[in-house]
C-alpha cells in the first residue's frame, strides 16, 4: 500500500496545534492553584482592608472586570467542597469552562458522574447539561414552593385558663418576614425598657416574643394595615459638643438621641455630609439659642460633586453612590468647597474616619489614599513582571510537582454523535432516578 508523506504545513500546524493544546492544560492547572489562593484569601477576610469584598479586592489588584472577579470567588468558594473536580482541574484533565459550569450543580454526592460525563462531552455539552439540571432543580424547588403555601396556617384559639395560644407555619419568605417585623419590635420594646427602669430584671426571649407581637397588633390598628411606602427615611440624630467633633481627644458628649454614646469620630463622619443644628448651652445646661437647620454640604455643590467624582473614589470600590468626605474637617477649619471635598461610600467613609484610613488631595489635584500603616493605596496596583517563556515557565513548574500534562489530557471522548439532553439529565439527576419521580 503506498503511503503519502504529511505535507511539511500539516506536520507544522499539528505540531503548532499540539503546543496550544498543552498550553492550555497547563494553564487550566495553573487555575486551579490561582483558585486555591483566593479561596484561602478569601476565607482568611484579606481582602478586608477597605474593600468590601474578595471580588472588589481581584478587580482592584488582578484588573478583573468585577463581574469576572466575582464568578472567579464562587468557583473558588464551591470547588472547596468538591475535591474531583478540583483534582481533574489540577491536573489539566478539565479546562476551566467545565469546571465553572459544574460547580453550579455539584454537590459533593453528584460530582463524581458530573465529572465523568465532563471528561467525555465538550464544554457545551456541559453547559447544555447544567441548564437542564437547573431546570430540574428548579421544578424541584417550584413543587416545595407549592407544598410550603399549601401548608400555611396559623391557628389562634383560648386554652382552658383564658390565654390565646398561637401556633402556626409559614412560607419561608413570610416568616423572614415576621421575624423581621418582632425583632424590630423587640428592639422597640427593649430600648423603652432602659429609659424606663434601667437596673430591671429584662424578660425571656419568649417574653419578648409575646410582648413584640402585642406591639405589632397595637401598631397595625392604630395606623391601619398599610405597608407605607418602600423607600421611607429615618434620621439619626446625633448630640456632639463642638470641643469633642474639633477633636476626639477632648472631654464631651457624642451621643444618640436616646442617650447611647457613639466615638467622637463615628460623629465627625456623620456630620461631613448631615443636616446640622446649632444649639448654644448656659452655664447651667439650658439651652439658649438654637440656629436654623443647615446642610453641611449645600444641595447644589452635593449635585458638583457627584458629577465630578461620579461614585466612591476609594481605590477599587466606584460605588455610584455616596456621601460627601470633608478631606479637611470643616470644624477644624476646612472649607466646604469642591476642591475640599471627596465622594465616598458608607463603608470607605467609615474607613477613612474610624479605621485608620487616610486621604489627602495632591498639588496636582489626584487624591491619595494610604492604608493605616501609611503605604500608599495605588488607584491602580502594578502589574507583576513577567519573564521568560510563560509555555516554558507553566510546564517546568508543573513537570516538578508531577502533574503530567500533553497534547490529549484536556480532549473529551465525544466522537461526535447526537446529545440527548433529556436521556442526560434521566441519568444522572439524583431526583429523576428517585422513584415516583
Amino acid at each position: 500500500m503506498d503511503v503519502t508523506p504529511t505535507h511539511p504545513r500539516i506536520v507544522e500546524l499539528d505540531r503548532l496545534g499540539d503546543e496550544i493544546a498543552e498550553l492550555a492544560a497547563h494553564i487550566d492547572a495553573a487555575s486551579a492553584r490561582l483558585l486555591e489562593l483566593i479561596r484561602e484569601f478569601d476565607a482568611r477576610a484579606g481582602w478586608n482592608n477597605g474593600h468590601r469584598s474578595c471580588a472588589h479586592w481581584l478587580a482592584w489588584r488582578v484588573g478583573l472586570d468585577l463581574g469576572a472577579a466575582r464568578e472567579r470567588v464562587r468557583v473558588a468558594r464551591a470547588l472547596g467542597t468538591l475535591p474531583r473536580l478540583t483534582h481533574a482541574l489540577a491536573r489539566g484533565e478539565l479546562s476551566y469552562a467545565k469546571a465553572r459550569a459544574l460547580t453550579r450543580v455539584a454537590t459533593p454526592e453528584t460530582e463524581e458522574r458530573l465529572l465523568a460525563f465532563a471528561k467525555a462531552g465538550t464544554a457545551q455539552h456541559v453547559e447544555r447539561l447544567v441548564r437542564g439540571w437547573r431546570r430540574m432543580d428548579g421544578k424541584a424547588e417550584a413543587e416545595e414552593s407549592v407544598r410550603h403555601h399549601r401548608s400555611r396556617a396559623l391557628h389562634v384559639y383560648r386554652d382552658e385558663d383564658g390565654a390565646v395560644v398561637v401556633r402556626g407555619r409559614l412560607t419561608p419568605e413570610v416568616g423572614a418576614l415576621v421575624m423581621q417585623a418582632l425583632a424590630a419590635a423587640r428592639e422597640t420594646l427593649h430600648q423603652r425598657a432602659r429609659l424606663n427602669d434601667p437596673a430591671g430584671e429584662p424578660p425571656t426571649m419568649e417574653q419578648q416574643q409575646a410582648d413584640a407581637l402585642a406591639l405589632l397588633a397595637e401598631t397595625a390598628l392604630h395606623y391601619g394595615i398599610d405597608p407605607g411606602a418602600p423607600g421611607e427615611r429615618y434620621q439619626v440624630v446625633v448630640h456632639v459638643d463642638a470641643a469633642v467633633l474639633a477633636d476626639p481627644d477632648q472631654p464631651g458628649q457624642s451621643v444618640l438621641e436616646d442617650g447611647e454614646h457613639v466615638p467622637a469620630e463615628t460623629s465627625r463622619r456623620l456630620a461631613c455630609d448631615a443636616s446640622r443644628v446649632v444649639m448654644r448651652h448656659g452655664e447651667d445646661g439650658r439651652i439658649v439659642e438654637i440656629g436654623a437647620r443647615t446642610r453641611t454640604i449645600p444641595p447644589a455643590l452635593r449635585r458638583a460633586l457627584q458629577h465630578r467624582d461620579h461614585g466612591c473614589r476609594f481605590p477599587g470600590c466606584g460605588i455610584p453612590f455616596g456621601q460627601g468626605h470633608h478631606i479637611r474637617h470643616w470644624v477644624q477649619g476646612g472649607p466646604t468647597t469642591l476642591s475640599n471635598l471627596a465622594l465616598l461610600c458608607r463603608r470607605h467613609h467609615r474607613a477613612v474616619h474610624e479605621e485608620g484610613y487616610q486621604v489627602e488631595r495632591q498639588a496636582d489635584g489626584e487624591l491619595q489614599f494610604k492604608r493605616p500603616d501609611g503605604l500608599i493605596l495605588p488607584e491602580v496596583p502594578p502589574s507583576p513582571e513577567i519573564t521568560g517563556d510563560v509555555g516554558q515557565l507553566l510546564k517546568a513548574q508543573y513537570d516538578s510537582n508531577g502533574v503530567c500534562t500533553h497534547t490529549r489530557v484536556a480532549s473529551s471522548g465525544w466522537f461526535g454523535e447526537r446529545f440527548d439532553v433529556a436521556y442526560a439529565i434521566d441519568v444522572l439527576h439524583p431526583r429523576a432516578t428517585e422513584p415516583g419521580s
